[in-house]
C-alpha cells in the first residue's frame, strides 16, 4: 500500500523530518510506499517554499482540513510544543497514524489526554510513535542491545548530560523556546527530555524519582525579530524569558541505581553535547553525540593488564540500521536518525505493531520532568514521579 503523509510545521524539525522522509524509501526496502503528499503551514508563500525545496508534492495553511482528507494516512508534527496535543488527538482521532515530536504535550494532563487517545486508536489499528530520534543512533541503539546482553552486569550508576552554549550571548533574541506558553519549559523540557528517555531507554529501567534545581540564568532578552531554527535576529525592545536555562537534577532507577542528569544552554564551548555513561558490575560503556559513530566499552573481566575502554567503531553491516548505508567506517551523521525514525515506522504499521517510544512512553518522560519541576519549587525535595511507564527494551 501507499502511506502518504501530511507534516504539520516546517521549521527546523520539519527540515530533519524531510530529510528522513525523502531518504528512507530510497535506501532500506519498505513494507510499503511512502508519498510526501503535504506539509502545513500558517504562511502560504513560505510553505509553498518550504514544499518546493524539500520534495513536498504541495503545501497547505489548514491542518484541520489537511487531517480531514481521506488521502492522509500518516499526520507527523513538528510545530512547536504548545501545539501538538491538539493537532495529535485530532489526528487519531481521524484514524491518522501519528509520529509526533517530542514533547508530547506540554502540561502533564495534555500528555495523558495524548496517551488515553492513542491507546483508543491502536485499538483501531492506528498507530502513533514520539520522535525521540537519538535512540535511532546506531551507537546508542547497540549499546542498548550490549546492556540487554548483560555485557555491563547490573547497572549501578549513570551519568547523563546534554549541554549546548547558544544562549550563552545575553544579546540572543526571546525565541519561542524561551516563552513557556510555547515551549512549556526549557533546558529541561527541550533537550532534558532526551536524557530522560535515553537513560530510561538503554537501561530498561524507568526513573521513579528525582531532586533537582533549574535556573533562568538570564531573565529578560531582545525581541525577535526573524529567526529559525536557534538563531535569530533582534527587534526593538526587550521580553521576559519564561523558561529555565539550566536543570541539574538526580534520579532514582527502578533497580535503585542514581543517575546524575544535567541540561544546559549555558555550557560555553559545548554545541551539542549529548552524553550518556552506563556503569555496571561488569562493566561500563559510554557515548557522545558529538563523536556519534562510536562507543566506550570497559570490560572489567578482562586480564588486569589488558583493562581500559576500547573505542567500538559502530559503523559494520551487523550493527542497527548500518546494512543499508555505507561500506564500515563510512560515517553516518544526525540527520540519519530521522530515517530510521521512518523506517521504524512504516515497518510497525506494516506489521499492526505498536512503534516505539509510544505515547505511553512519551508520558513517562513527561511525568519525569513534572516531578524535576516540582522538586525544584520545593527547594530540591526528593519527588516520587507518578506512575511511571517502564522503558521498553
Amino acid at each position: 500500500m501507499t502511506l502518504r503523509v501530511a507534516m504539520i510545521g516546517y521549521g527546523f524539525m520539519g527540515a530533519t523530518h524531510s530529510v528522513g522522509w525523502r531518504q528512507a524509501p530510497r535506501m532500506f526496502d519498505l513494507a510499503d510506499t511512502v508519498e510526501m503528499a503535504v506539509v502545513v503551514g500558517r504562511n502560504a508563500d513560505a510553505v509553498a517554499g518550504a514544499a518546493e525545496k524539500w520534495g513536498w508534492a504541495e503545501s497547505a495553511t489548514d491542518w484541520r482540513e489537511v487531517i480531514a482528507r481521506d488521502d492522509i494516512d500518516i499526520v507527523d508534527i513538528v510545530t512547536p510544543g504548545d501545539s501538538h496535543a491538539e493537532i495529535a488527538i485530532a489526528a487519531l482521532d481521524a484514524g491518522k497514524h501519528v509520529l509526533c515530536e517530542k514533547p508530547l504535550a506540554n502540561p502533564v494532563e495534555e500528555a495523558e489526554a495524548r496517551a488515553d487517545a492513542a491507546a483508543r486508536a491502536a485499538s483501531r489499528g492506528v498507530r502513533s510513535m514520539v520522535g525521540f530520534t537519538y535512540r535511532r543512533v546506531p551507537a546508542v541503539t547497540f549499546l542498548r542491545d550490549l546492556i540487554a546482553q548483560g555485557v555491563v552486569g547490573t547497572v549501578q550508576q549513570v551519568r547523563a548530560a546534554y549541554r549546548q552554549d547558544w544562549l550563552v550571548d545575553p544579546a540572543m533574541p526571546l525565541a519561542w523556546r524561551l516563552q513557556k506558553e510555547h515551549a512549556g519549559s526549557g533546558a529541561l523540557g527541550d533537550i532534558g527530555a532526551h536524557i530522560i528517555d535515553m537513560t530510561q531507554f538503554v537501561t530498561g529501567l524507568s526513573v521513579d524519582a528525582v531532586s533537582g534545581t533549574i535556573d533562568t540564568i538570564v531573565k529578560e532578552r531582545p525581541l525577535l525579530g526573524s529567526g529559525s531554527g536557534l538563531s535569530g535576529t533582534a527587534a526593538e525592545g526587550f521580553g521576559e524569558v519564561t523558561v529555565d536555562d539550566v536543570a541539574i537534577f538526580t534520579g532514582r532507577l527502578g533497580n535503585g541505581a542514581l543517575v546524575s542528569f544535567e541540561a544546559t544552554r549555558f555550557a560555553t564551548g559545548r554545541k551539542n553535547a549529548l552524553t550518556i555513561e552506563v556503569s555496571g558490575d561488569k562493566g561500563a560503556l559510554a557515548f557522545d553525540l558529538e563523536d556519534l559513530n562510536s562507543l566506550q566499552f570497559y570490560d572489567r573481566t578482562a586480564p588486569e593488564d589488558r583493562q581500559g575502554f576500547t573505542k567500538i567503531l559502530v559503523t559494520e553491516a551487523q550493527h542497527p540500521y548500518l546494512a543499508a548505508w555505507w561500506p564500515a567506517g563510512h560515517m553516518l551523521g544526525y540527520e540519519h536518525g530521522f530515517s530510521h525514525q521512518v523506517v521504524d515506522l512504516v515497518t510497525a504499521i506494516a506489521e499492526g505493531a505498536d512503534p516505539h517510544p509510544t505515547f505511553a512512553e512519551g508520558l513517562s518522560v513527561q511525568r519525569v520532568l513534572d516531578a524535576v519541576e516540582r522538586s525544584s519549587a520545593n527547594e530540591s525535595a526528593w519527588v516520587r514521579v507518578a506512575a511511571a511507564t517502564p522503558a521498553s527494551v
